[in-house]
């Protein structure tokens, strides 16, 4: 006789951002295949918003790092012991770890869960805390890798559904402050090497505004992130086509902007994930990024990228930066015209 279906689920995937982002394929999948099973999912605190209100989701576990890191720090268990206390109590029969590393793979083995998926290669010795190892080649695509946990669960991968989806409140108020067609850019991203020079986007800004396609340029970016984008945010001042929204957005409020744009410029970063997950027009600026393992799913097409025989991928690194300054300003800006005119 068959084991029965589980009854309540847990993805485990608090950070990054983009990450969270184009994990939302397996949620999909798992909702799929048992559509009687409660599915929640730990997500850093910080980030909750970018998956809440899928409607596969029964509820997001939020995982105060910051705070717990902060009081463990300090031999202050109690906090932490709580939260695991409460992460048990929720009775999950299935956990899918697809963050790979220790912590996640603990919070795996906390919940009391009979069946722990999780991959055979996890970093940290995560790998020790699963039961059902899966042997997924680091070699996939990141989306790919973790689907593998999915289909070992039993869910089907063949169609992976990426979809995104934007609260109503957030989507209303884009609709009442930007009711014209526009096009979002996104300059930053984590790490300076994937950073298409701020220079470049500010003369791609300039042109795009005399595009009739769009009534408006809106620029977006973390609160952390305005004296990266300066050159851009002055020329924002003045001019009544480029909106500055970089730092003033919720997580929720970005991903009702970008679902409702015309199109989407953006390095390696979460709102180039968000783009596809809502599947809008979207440009691509890739330099170190494994194209391979971590380029947007399903949208290689357009991503511009240029690379040579010798090229590492290693974008911790600021010498690799001289990857995305191959990319030229006119480059960008006819991809651009392209999507707005078709």
């Amino acid at each position: 006789m068959p084991p029965p279906d589980p009854k309540r689920i847990l993805i485990i995937r608090p950070s990054a951002l983009g990450d969270i982002c184009r994990s939302a394929p397996i949620l999909a999948a798992l909702k799929q295949r048992y559509p009687d099973a409660k599915i929640d999912w730990m997500a850093r605190d910080t980030f909750t918003q970018a998956i809440e209100h899928h409607p596969d989701l029964h509820q997001v576990i939020p995982f105060k790092r910051v705070e717990l890191g902060k009081q463990c720090r300090h031999f202050r268990f109690g906090p932490l012991i709580k939260w695991l206390r409460t992460l048990r109590k929720n009775n999950y029969d299935m956990v899918l770890d697809c963050q790979g590393l220790a912590r996640s793979g603990f919070f795996s083995r906390a919940t009391g869960a009979k069946l722990r998926f999780g991959f055979k290669d996890s970093q940290e010795l995560g790998w020790l805390f699963h039961n059902q190892r899966i042997d997924a080649p680091k070699e996939l695509h990141t989306v790919d890798r973790m689907l593998a946990l999915a289909k070992a669960a039993g869910a089907d991968i063949s169609n992976p559904n990426i979809t995104l989806y934007a609260g109503q409140a957030e989507l209303s108020e884009v609709v009442i402050e930007y009711p014209e067609p526009y096009a979002v850019l996104a300059p930053t991203s984590a790490w300076a090497a994937k950073c298409w020079p701020i220079e470049r986007f500010t003369q791609l800004a300039q042109e795009l505004t005399k595009n009739k396609a769009i009534e408006r340029v809106i620029i977006v970016g973390g609160p952390g992130e305005r004296l990266h984008c300066a050159p851009l945010l002055e020329l924002a001042k003045d001019h009544p086509k480029i909106t500055d929204r970089v730092g003033s957005t919720s997580i929720a409020l970005l991903m009702a902007i970008i679902a409702r744009s015309k199109l989407t410029v953006a390095n390696d970063s979460a709102a180039l994930h968000m783009a596809v997950g809502f599947n809008r027009p979207l440009v691509g600026l890739l330099g170190p990024t494994d194209p391979k393992k971590a380029a947007p799913f399903g949208r290689q097409q357009d991503m511009i990228q240029h690379i040579e025989p010798n090229d590492e991928f290693y974008f911790r690194d600021n010498r690799s930066a001289e990857m995305i300054q191959r990319i030229t300003t006119a480059q960008v800006l006819t991809a651009c015209n392209e999507r707005l005119n078709s």
